[in-house]
């Protein structure tokens, strides 16, 4: 089950994220920039969604918030744990469904070009490279997934 994330969960999401993320420190060079998020100002602004088990456990997150007409998926994390299981394909389809549910014309994001795994999948989900820049000291892969 996905539901809107709750203040309460905050100290779960960050684990999660650094729990995601700690493999790509040594690949990068620094810590990705999910691993130091605001999640308490994401939460409050409604913009961030936990996939759960029967006993409510999170097994992982997404981020995700409109901007002029488009959705940008900012993050999408699970648990090592919960990995292999679908959970992080199932985040990426409800923002997906909601993006269209807001009427949104894309969904837009980026990854690390040193992510290579996220730059297989992505294409397979129907995602396309737009572009690439070096951001905040971070050489980012831009992607879109056209909704119409």
């Amino acid at each position: 089950m996905i539901r809107v994330a709750e203040a309460a969960d905050e100290p779960r999401i960050r684990a999660c994220a650094e729990a995601a993320y700690t493999r790509y420190v040594s690949v990068i060079g620094r810590r990705p920039a999910p691993m130091d998020a605001d999640y308490a100002s994401q939460i409050e602004a409604g913009h961030v969604h936990v996939a759960v088990d029967l006993e409510n456990n999170i097994l992982g997150f997404v981020v995700f918030y409109e901007d002029q007409g488009n959705v940008i998926l900012e993050n999408v994390a699970v648990f090592p744990d919960a990995a292999g299981r679908g959970v992080g394909k199932e985040l990426i389809r409800f923002c997906e469904m909601e993006a269209r549910q807001r009427g949104a014309r894309t969904v837009r994001l980026y990854t690390n070009e040193k992510m290579t795994e996220n730059l297989s999948i992505y294409p397979r989900l129907g995602y396309v490279e737009t572009g690439r820049q070096s951001e905040d000291g971070f050489n980012r892969v831009y992607l879109e997934k056209p909704l119409s």
